[in-house]
């Protein structure tokens, strides 16, 4: 099978799952987006073993959904309200597993149990305050928002590659991302900023300058994070994260433009007050 039709048929997939995960039912979310955060981690760690670097992956991974659990059940109401302070205990638990094993490379496991809470467990858990947009003045499940920051996502990430694949010349950077081509980038904006104006139209959640804005940070951040996977990918020589995604290798060669898009459109959100916290 031609490797472009796989991707788009694998691409429908996993479309499917997030927009079903997304707006169903917030239990749903929940399960959704605990299961990709698990499968994402342990993949990351698993590139990490590839390339000869230690970490401790079963606590790095507890921490991870624990800390999700945790931000789920807060803003659903089910957990207390500070309940997302065990971020502070996880960030001193993964040091002190160290005391106890006798790995001489404390700093390296450490720091890359570590990045990989941060990198992939913080983002997904932010998800729960985009789809709780209103919290804690209220509890209502509203994905709105984080459905039109996946279309925008999507748009940029498919029209950057097709038009990269088959128009591409100039490249961003040959030596980390080799397929990632200013052509590309551009077409990928262009397309992320109307998806961005249909948003303000059919989705109404904010405004078409807010919908704007957040296209263009999607586009910086999107950009970044898959640059920053792609030089991961190169300094351990290896092509792909995974094979999970035929077409498209692992979960994390397919996350990580939100990985960095996520942080980054919370953070605005949060300034721009469409969500409370």
């Amino acid at each position: 099978m031609n490797n472009l039709v796989k991707r788009t048929i694998t691409g429908i997939i996993y479309i499917a799952i997030m927009l079903a995960g997304a707006s169903l039912h917030p239990q749903l979310f929940a399960v959704v987006f605990a299961i990709l955060l698990l499968l994402t981690q342990k993949e990351f760690y698993k590139v990490m073993e590839k390339g000869d670097i230690h970490c401790h992956k079963t606590p790095g991974l507890i921490m991870g959904i624990m800390l999700f659990v945790a931000c789920f059940g807060t803003v659903y109401g089910i957990l207390p309200q500070k309940s997302c302070l065990i971020f502070i205990l996880a960030l001193i638990f993964i040091f002190i597993i160290n005391i106890f094993n006798n790995n001489t490379r404390i700093i390296e496991t450490s720091t890359v149990t570590f990045t990989g809470f941060i990198y992939v467990g913080v983002p997904f858990s932010l998800l729960n305050f985009i789809v709780f947009p209103g919290y804690p003045a209220d509890r209502l499940f509203n994905p709105s928002i984080l459905i039109g920051i996946f279309f925008i996502t999507w748009i940029n990430d498919t029209f950057a590659y097709l038009t990269g694949y088959f128009f591409g010349k100039h490249k961003i950077h040959k030596k980390i991302s080799p397929q990632k081509t200013w052509e590309g980038f551009v077409a990928g904006a262009v397309f992320a900023l109307i998806t961005g104006v249909l948003n303000a139209v059919i989705i109404k959640s904010t405004t078409i300058a807010e919908w704007l804005i957040i296209a263009g940070i999607i586009v910086l951040f999107g950009t970044l994070g898959d640059l920053f996977e792609s030089k991961i990918k190169r300094d351990i020589n290896i092509k792909d994260s995974g094979n999970i995604l035929p077409g498209h290798g692992g979960l994390l060669d397919r996350f990580d433009s939100l990985l960095f898009v996520i942080p980054a459109v919370y953070v605005w959100l949060t300034l721009s007050k469409n969500i409370l916290i």
